[in-house]
This record gives C-alpha cells, sequence and structure tokens, in this order.
C-alpha cells in the first residue's frame, strides 16, 4: 500500500510529467481521498490511454492487462500484464487483488465470465463499458436506463466469438447486453456498468464523428442533412474516459447512461457551431430526409452522427443522461472537440485520411448536390 506522503509525491511527479506534455489534469474535480490500485483491462486502445492519463495526474497505481501489441509511452509508472482473453489466457491475473477493475473492450460475454472467475472477490469494483446499443428499441425519446434490453436469440452466448460477430454486427447489442449479464452475475452489488453513446474525440478510428470537422474545415457547399432539427448525442473520449476515473474513485455503482451534451444538440446546431469553431466558410445545403432515402444514403455512415428522429429511431439521440449527470459527468466545450479532432486527423499519414471509413465521398457528395438542386430548380 501507499501512505500519504509517497502518495502526494507521486501525484506531484505524475502531474508534472502530465504538464510537461501539454496536458493539463482536471481542475474541477475535487482531489481523491486517497489513491487507487485500479486494473484495466485493454487501455491501449481509444478510451484506455485517456483513463491511464487521467488517473496517473490524480496519483493512482495502474497496471493493464492486454496482449501487448500496442506499446505506449506514459507519463508515469504503469505496469504492464500480458495475455490473451480470446484464449481464456488470464494468468497474469490471477493471485493478485486491485481495489478497481476496468472492463474497456469486452463485447463477448465469455470474455466477462473467464474474468469473474478470476477476479471475483479480488476486486471492490468492477466497472463495465458498455453501450447504448443494449437496449432493445429506440423510439421513446427520454428513454432512461431502466428501458428493456435487447435479448440475445442466438444458440449459446459463450460461443460468439469476435469472427461470429464480425459476420452478423446485429449481435453487438445483444451480446453487450447479455455480457452486462455476466457483469452482475459475477460482481454484483459492485459492478458499474457505463453505457455511451457514440464516443468522439482524438484518436477515434471509426472516422464518423470525424467527417464533419474534416469536412467542414475544407469548405465550399456542405451536404447537410434533413432539416437540420434532428437531434446528436455524443460524448468526447476524454470526457467519459475522466468520468470513468472518478466513478471509481467514489465507488460509484449502478448502471449510467453516459452521453452528451448536457443540453439538447440539433444536426443543424452541430454543424454551424463546428463551422464557427473552425472558422470555416463552409455553406451548408440541407437535403431532406426523403430525397436522401430515395437515392440511398445512409444514416450514421454515409452522413455520420446523423439518424432522423423518427419512428423507430425517434429517441436514438435523446437518451435519458440524468443518472449520469447526477454522478458529475460533465462535457468538455463542442468547440474544443471539433478543434482537437481536426488536429489529431491532420497529424494522421497521408495515407490513412485518403481511406476514411465514414462518410461521403467527394464525388458522391458533388452528385446528390448537383441531384437536389436541378430538383430544387424545377420546382
Amino acid at each position: 500500500m501507499i501512505d500519504r506522503r509517497r502518495w502526494l509525491q507521486l501525484t506531484a511527479a505524475a502531474a508534472a510529467a502530465w504538464t510537461a506534455r501539454g496536458l493539463v489534469p482536471d481542475a474541477h474535480a475535487e482531489a481523491p481521498k486517497q489513491p487507487q490500485r485500479i486494473l484495466i483491462l485493454g487501455g491501449t486502445g481509444f478510451i484506455g490511454p485517456h483513463q491511464v492519463r487521467y488517473a496517473l495526474s490524480r496519483g493512482h497505481k495502474i497496471t493493464l492487462f492486454n496482449r501487448g501489441r500496442r506499446s505506449k509511452e506514459w507519463p508515469g509508472e504503469v505496469e504492464e500484464l500480458h495475455g490473451d482473453r480470446n484464449t481464456g489466457d488470464l494468468a497474469a491475473l490471477e493471485g493478485r487483488e486491485w481495489d478497481v477493475c476496468i472492463d474497456n473492450p469486452t463485447t463477448l460475454p465469455f470474455w466477462v465470465r473467464d474474468a469473474g472467475k478470476v477476479l471475483k472477490g479480488k476486486v471492490g469494483q468492477y466497472v463495465f463499458i458498455s453501450t447504448i446499443s443494449v437496449y432493445a428499441a429506440n423510439d421513446m425519446p427520454g428513454a432512461d436506463e431502466t428501458a428493456a434490453l435487447a435479448a440475445y436469440e442466438g444458440a449459446d452466448p459463450m460461443q460468439e466469438t469476435q469472427d461470429t460477430l464480425r459476420a452478423n454486427l446485429a449481435l453487438y447489442g445483444p451480446l453487450k447486453a447479455r455480457s452486462e449479464q455476466e457483469v452482475r452475475h459475477w460482481f454484483g452489488d459492485s459492478a458499474t456498468v457505463i453505457r455511451p453513446g457514440l464516443i468522439v474525440g482524438p484518436g477515434d478510428e471509426t472516422d464518423r464523428f470525424t467527417y464533419w470537422p474534416d469536412r467542414i474545415a475544407r469548405g465550399g457547399d456542405v451536404l447537410a442533412p434533413g432539416g437540420g432539427a434532428d437531434p446528436v448525442q455524443f460524448i468526447d473520449a476524454r470526457d467519459l474516459a475522466e468520468w470513468t476515473i472518478r466513478m471509481a474513485e467514489q465507488r460509484s455503482f449502478g448502471t449510467f447512461n453516459a452521453t452528451g451534451p448536457a443540453q439538447a444538440l440539433t444536426m443543424r446546431d452541430f454543424l454551424q457551431r463546428t463551422r464557427g469553431a473552425l472558422k470555416s466558410d463552409a455553406q451548408l445545403t440541407w437535403v431532406d430526409t426523403a430525397f436522401l432515402q430515395a437515392n440511398k444514403v445512409a444514416p450514421w455512415s454515409d452522413l455520420p452522427v446523423w439518424i432522423p428522429a423518427d419512428g423507430d429511431s425517434a429517441g436514438f439521440a435523446q437518451r435519458s443522461t440524468a443518472r449520469a449527470r447526477g454522478r458529475g459527468l460533465t462535457c468538455r466545450p463542442l468547440d474544443a472537440t471539433v478543434r482537437d479532432t481536426l488536429a489529431w486527423w491532420n497529424e494522421q499519414p497521408a495515407e490513412r485520411r485518403n481511406t476514411r471509413k465514414a462518410g461521403l465521398s467527394v464525388e458522391r457528395e458533388k452528385e446528390l448536390l448537383a441531384l437536389w438542386k436541378k430538383r430544387e430548380s424545377a420546382g
């Protein structure tokens, strides 16, 4: 265990290293009462590095468990244990104890089952990063954590693998929901389940949010979906990561929707504020949903972040986050997320930027805008 004096020394050292890298430790959150021994399963993906850096800045002792395939530099001492949850190799965790375990990457129920066998009784809190995709329906605006979950209807959830999931992405929500059940089976009242919405910001490999800052920064005539009134929700990975660490510090248990922003945001607000944050001269051309559907333009993938708020998707981007905000979830200004995401994107190799994974191609956008304007001119 670390005594108070040593903890203060570590906190100061981590904060100094943090600042030297151009990062700023959280200023609004009350300092933790004592350091935590935190085990992070994963830790080198999208949200994990933000968790590690934030936790180090607050004086915690961090252990990572992963396959060791992504080396990282940390602003402080981090213990790294290696294994493979795909093959059930968790031997490195045996005989150890931690105050908190944060499970970032799990989609498959057997990963939780195997972790439970090793860690039950060995951690004081098990934090599982789930998803709002666990819900059975998205038709009710304002639905909270008590809404019904998607049911797994396959033969055996414990036999599902990453390959079967890739072959059938419709399994994602049901498998996450089933994973939540495993968390509660093994860890009971010591479990914290966090259900993020779309996670965005620097380092996002899906390119869904990134499409918009990149497109608007290029200027010109930008195809904007719908009439602008459709709501959108997302959360900066850094806000999610930092709040997760604070939930561990507070020993906050239960289930929480975690997305943002705090106030309702429409697609029009989002794009106009993105344009303002980037000081872009882009012109937004709003194209109605019926036209986009007729031309086989898919929400979320061709035009990311956006899903029409009607019918079965009326509540998709209107999940209640009141419970999480009551436990201290905050969101940084949208302008900061937009600018930081674009700065990160512009640092990527040209090959990466030329093979974007979401959004319309330049050619397809021009084609659609020409068709739309021709239709509008014809009256």
